[in-house]
């Protein structure tokens, strides 16, 4: 077998697998926590000081903005494909291998959430941080996954700016 097409497999498999775990972690949380707040016939779920569990379906785009139930709702599902589809152009493009990773669990992180929108007309979130009576936004594990891999690309970025 050529090394290019080795090579290319052997990217393809990486990819597929990082952006595979992050979809399956994503869907076991959502689903353990739909079960949980289906069979306990619970609204809220207190964890600690600083943290409670309660689901809530979001119709909108991160964070709850945008929500909608009408033809906007998607086009925003479109446009998310789109930019899953561009995600995974740039994991192909880069010549880095931190890129292709970080890349990779944003996409992850996206594909779990779009499959929601269109598996459940809604994405299910139900990590609710706060501090007293602050509330952030409550979210779910591909927001956690999608913010983790942009931070790290912006770390990285600012890392090898620095060194230039």
């Amino acid at each position: 077998m050529n090394e290019k097409i080795a090579q290319l497999y052997k990217k393809i498999f990486a990819i597929s697998s990082i952006i595979l775990i992050c979809f399956l972690l994503d869907r076991f949380t959502k689903i353990y926590t739909i079960n949980f707040f289906i069979t306990s016939n619970l609204d809220n779920y207190y964890v600690n000081d600083f943290l409670n569990l309660s689901l809530v379906w979001n119709k909108g785009i991160a964070f709850g903005l945008l929500q909608s139930e009408n033809i906007a709702y998607h086009f925003i599902s479109i446009f998310i494909l789109a930019i899953i589809i561009f995600i995974i152009y740039l994991i192909f493009k880069t010549k880095k291998k931190y890129e292709m990773v970080f890349f990779s669990i944003i996409a992850g992180g996206a594909v779990g959430n779009l499959f929601d929108r269109f598996f459940y007309n809604a994405v299910p979130d139900f990590i609710d941080l706060h501090y007293k009576e602050f509330h952030w936004f409550i979210f779910n594990v591909s927001d956690v996954l999608i913010s983790i891999g942009i931070l790290l690309l912006v770390i990285f970025d600012i890392i090898k700016f620095k060194e230039k």
